[in-house]
């Protein structure tokens, strides 16, 4: 089983509680009444109180979608929650809460039943347990800010941490699987774990036995630590201790009723026979509703609160710098503490302040750089842009001076033919006039 740091218990500190307990027990003087005083009628008191007060109690169903999480709950309670059908195209986890008042003789109980709705159905399940300790831890947290205010009004605030946490087990005959040791793993300490068989009807009772033991034998080797069934009560010790053993429930739920014989009774009908649901000899229902409703209702509800809530809060309240004082010395100032977490605050603000300055500095020297290096880099660009420019108007210049000088050649050479062809038409004529 595993075993959590936050449960360990500072010896010196028990030693000085328990020294204390002595004390004040030695100093105890026992007296006897000459007559009737009324006091004997406490219990009764704190009965009609808790009855006109009402319970609550959560109940948190985890299971794949269709495995059977619904029709137990209304099967469980007696009744039809009408729960909408989900679909297997979740992308991810949600947690639908849905709270009900229920009435038994002049009990009443607000129950709510909170289903983790697409769990199991993504293919990449590795985070499918998280949301459902998020939700947990905040309802923890709820309760805490409740109770750490200054107008608190406990008496009527809606409990809603989870009490009980039904894991409902596919019933493949083969072990559990990853998914539900890594989810259990990561709830045995902040939740009271009762693992069931869904839809055990469909393997045999040789099968459901070994699967059973194969269950629990991978529990115990993972360190699971599931729900115990108290004992230390000697008037439910005897039958706690029987039901422990028949962990996990092998549960079939169904609402419609078949009549057997002169009684109706629910059950599932198939070709081969029935299964009736509240015959042990079938399935564990009856051994889950007298587990869980009857007898150990109240111990989910003070469990819940006197360890898990507990270490929930021991852990909060250490986070914010509050501590017992084991020394015998004075306790714990709210102003003390409050100056010394702002103090810290305070720090770790100007600390920050400072890293965000250096890394600014830091950056604006870099982003110099940058722009001192691409500014370098455009100016060498520049420079040989414009000494290839210098170049090619040069080469263009000899160039034009070249063509000018080859121009006014073929000017003087095309005059000189001129003048040639001129003398030489002038010759012509003469001859002529002379014959």
């Amino acid at each position: 089983m595993v075993k959590m740091d936050n449960d360990v218990i500072d010896n010196d500190a028990a030693g000085d509680h328990f020294d204390f307990e002595d004390e004040v027990e030695s100093q105890l003087r026992n007296l006897a009444l000459t007559g009737h005083v009324g006091f004997d009628s406490l219990p009764d008191q704190l009965v009609n109180k808790a009855t006109n007060q009402g319970f609550c109690f959560n109940i948190l169903c985890i299971g794949e979608t269709g495995i059977g999480k619904s029709t137990l709950m209304n099967t469980l309670f007696n009744t039809n929650f009408e729960n909408e059908p989900q679909h297997h195209n979740m992308p991810g986890v949600k947690l639908k809460a849905n709270t009900y008042e229920l009435q038994e003789s002049n009990v009443r109980l607000k129950l709510t039943i909170v289903d983790t709705v697409g769990f199991g159905d993504q293919i990449n399940k590795d985070d499918s347990y998280k949301s459902i300790v998020e939700y947990i831890n905040q309802q923890f947290e709820n309760y805490l800010q409740e109770e750490l205010k200054v107008c608190r009004s406990l008496f009527n605030y809606h409990d809603s941490r989870i009490h009980a946490c039904l894991y409902f087990i596919s019933p493949t005959g083969h072990g559990l699987k990853s998914l539900d040791l890594l989810t259990m793993k990561n709830l045995d300490n902040k939740v009271n774990i009762i693992p069931v068989i869904a839809k055990a009807d469909i393997i045999t009772k040789s099968e459901l036995q070994k699967f059973k033991l194969k269950i629990m034998n991978e529990l115990v080797s993972n360190g699971v630590q599931i729900y115990q069934f108290p004992t230390d009560d000697e008037t439910v010790a005897e039958v706690n201790a029987s039901m422990n053993s028949f962990l996990p429930f092998a549960v079939v739920g169904s609402t419609e009723e078949i009549k057997l014989g002169n009684k109706m009774v629910k059950a599932r009908q198939y070709p081969w026979g029935i299964v009736q649901v509240e015959n042990e000899s079938h399935c564990d229902f009856v051994k889950l509703r007298e587990m869980l409703v009857r007898v150990n209702m109240e111990d989910l509800r003070e469990k819940t609160h006197t360890k898990h809530y507990e270490l929930y809060r021991r852990s909060k309240l250490t986070e914010m710098g509050f501590v017992d004082d084991t020394t015998g010395g004075k306790n714990f100032s709210l102003q003390e503490v409050y100056e010394s977490k702002r103090s810290e605050h305070l720090n770790e603000l100007q600390r920050k302040e400072d890293e965000m300055r250096q890394m600014f500095v830091l950056r604006v020297k870099e982003k110099e750089g940058e722009l001192k290096k691409s500014e370098k880099e455009l100016h060498d660009k520049f420079d040989k842009l414009k000494k290839m420019h210098m170049e090619e108007k040069k080469k263009l210049e000899d160039k034009k001076k070249s063509l000018h000088d080859e121009m006014g050649a073929f000017e003087a050479r095309k005059k000189q033919a001129e003048e040639i062809m001129k003398d030489a038409a002038h010759g012509v004529t003469k001859q002529g006039k002379k014959k």
